[in-house]
């Protein structure tokens, strides 16, 4: 696992923090649509993404969910981060998009690690940064972007997460994810399809 690790994070972590994380961390392959992390759940450990992809959505007072950012290679949830070193329960869901690999490291090396190693201090920072970015992006199309355009943009995000362009999910997962219904989705995706947009399949929708 540390051959792994030096691979993806030998430019930005110490060498000893690397070897840290391959004694305390727990290898996993996950397979998509399996769900990490769930609201109200106390969090033991945080996520470092090797490969795949992962999406942290939240949930509203009806219990109705809303995909927040995606994570991909070389993440962590800053949330996760927040939960982790506060002990409190956490406040968005985590499912893998696609198969993913990550290490999971235990909660009690957080807050040593951000004393000990520079790097890993920068990495939170940026972590914390970033995300913050992202939900910035997810408020702005929320606010300010038809739904539509919304449907196209995630659409091409989960595009570029695969590399293909034929993206999996049903009307009533596209739905969810936006916080909106499975009709208006079906009438937006056919439009968009008469618009030569995308291509509609029995099993996936297209990208042209």
């Amino acid at each position: 696992m540390e051959e792994l690790l030096i691979d993806l994070y030998g430019g930005q972590f110490e060498r000893e923090l690397l070897q840290e994380i391959a004694a305390v961390g727990v290898f996993k392959n996950v397979p998509a649509d399996t769900v990490l992390m769930d609201f109200g759940q106390y969090v033991k450990s945080m996520p470092l993404l090797l490969k795949g992809a992962i999406k942290i959505m939240r949930e509203d007072q009806d219990g109705e969910e809303l995909l927040l950012y995606f994570l991909e290679k070389g993440d962590t949830c800053a949330m996760t981060l927040s939960c982790c070193m506060g002990f409190t329960k956490s406040e968005i869901k985590a499912v893998t998009e696609t198969d993913t690999q990550l290490i999971m490291i235990p909660v009690q090396h957080m807050e040593s690690w951000l004393g000990k190693y520079k790097s890993w201090r920068g990495f939170v920072m940026d972590s914390y940064h970033d995300r913050l970015m992202e939900m910035l992006d997810a408020i702005d199309s929320i606010a300010f972007m038809n739904l539509e355009d919304r449907v196209m943009k995630l659409l091409a995000e989960k595009s570029q997460i695969t590399g293909s362009k034929d993206v999996r999910n049903t009307h009533k997962e596209i739905a969810q994810e936006l916080h909106t219904s499975r009709v208006v989705i079906s009438r937006i995706l056919k439009k968009l399809e008469n618009e030569k947009r995308i291509a509609l399949n029995r099993s996936h929708i297209t990208l042209l």
